[in-house]
């Protein structure tokens, strides 16, 4: 029987004697989603040894250099879930390369900003290209995968990709500020990115949610928009202190967009994140330590690094 087969404008029948598509191994299909899940979970911490370095290099205030890291982490964190679900919608495939390029693009205006301004653009459209990539690097390596203990050492492997991404941020951001400059610790995804791009291309198929799904967007800008105002509010205690009106009106606010939040989810019928699912007691306590570990480690990685540049007169390396 003939195969059917669409683009955006035609449906035609192919050749019933062309040979089916040759899936790609699985380790290549593995090495793809290890690559995207790499530069994705490294960019969360190897900007952190070069803060010092684009401080002096673009006159950055204290504040912006926190937003460096926060402008990604927090467009990460808020769009992350509604990925996923472009993912299920419009395929994973399409979606780890769509994500991977805005990505990719978005290290090199980083890499080339001239100003605090661009330099903060740019962390967040790479924060919102991870959110994109990162969701489908795991489902399409479970689709590719099949059930049992060769999906546990996939699913492990890429696990210990993205810690190790992690760990490895802060020794990559200082070789190449020392050695190079703080721009290539955004410049150096760009030559990445694209062979993941094109190995992505070769490699991957595409495959898609079996269920009819829809997107929530209105409660993934909440939860973006909710955090990202928390945590200016956050900031601002530094220098206005706590019972300022700059400090109490964004804290007040993103308050008020958290609780948006919680009623679109509690209401929509298919929402990014099911209230549900903090009923179950270790979901919940799982949540909760997730929640302080990260809150210190990511605390832990940008104060370190500035201590050892600025008062111990470390380099980028040695720090």
């Amino acid at each position: 029987m003939a195969v059917m087969a669409q683009t955006p404008s035609t449906t035609y029948r192919t050749d019933p004697a062309a040979p089916p598509k040759k899936s790609a191994p699985v380790w290549a299909v593995l090495l793809a989603a290890c690559a995207g899940q790499f530069l994705v979970v490294l960019d969360v911490s190897v900007v952190n040894t070069a803060l010092p370095s684009m401080r002096a290099d673009l006159g950055m205030s204290a504040i912006g250099l926190q937003w460096v890291v926060n402008a990604y982490s927090i467009a990460f964190a808020g769009f992350m879930l509604l990925g996923g679900r472009a993912g299920d919608l419009f395929g994973r495939k399409r979606m780890f390369l769509l994500g991977l390029g805005l990505f990719t693009a978005a290290s090199l205006g980083g890499g080339l900003a001239q100003a605090e301004w661009q330099l903060l653009l740019a962390r967040a459209v790479q924060g919102l290209g991870a959110a994109v990539l990162a969701p489908s690097t795991l489902t399409i390596l479970t689709s590719a995968v099949p059930e049992g203990p060769a999906r546990v050492r996939a699913i492990g492997v890429w696990s210990a990709v993205g810690a190790g991404g992690g760990a490895a941020g802060g020794l990559v951001g200082g070789v190449l500020t020392d050695l190079l400059s703080w721009r290539w610790v955004l410049l150096i995804n760009v030559p990445i990115g694209a062979l993941v791009i094109f190995a992505g291309i070769a490699w991957l198929t595409e495959s898609k949610a079996g269920q009819a799904r829809r997107l929530d967007v209105p409660g993934a800008v909440l939860v973006t928009a909710g955090l990202a105002t928390l945590a200016y509010g956050i900031v601002q205690t530094e220098e206005k202190g706590w019972t300022a009106a700059a400090t109490l009106a964004p804290l007040a606010a993103g308050l008020a967009l958290l609780g948006g939040f919680l009623a679109v989810e509690a209401r929509t019928r298919v929402p990014l994140m099911p209230l549900k699912l903090f009923k179950v007691r270790s979901v919940s306590a799982a949540n909760a330590a997730m929640f302080v570990c990260g809150g210190g480690m990511f605390a832990m990685w940008m104060f370190m690094t500035l201590y050892a540049q600025n008062v111990l007169d470390y380099s980028p390396l040695k720090a």
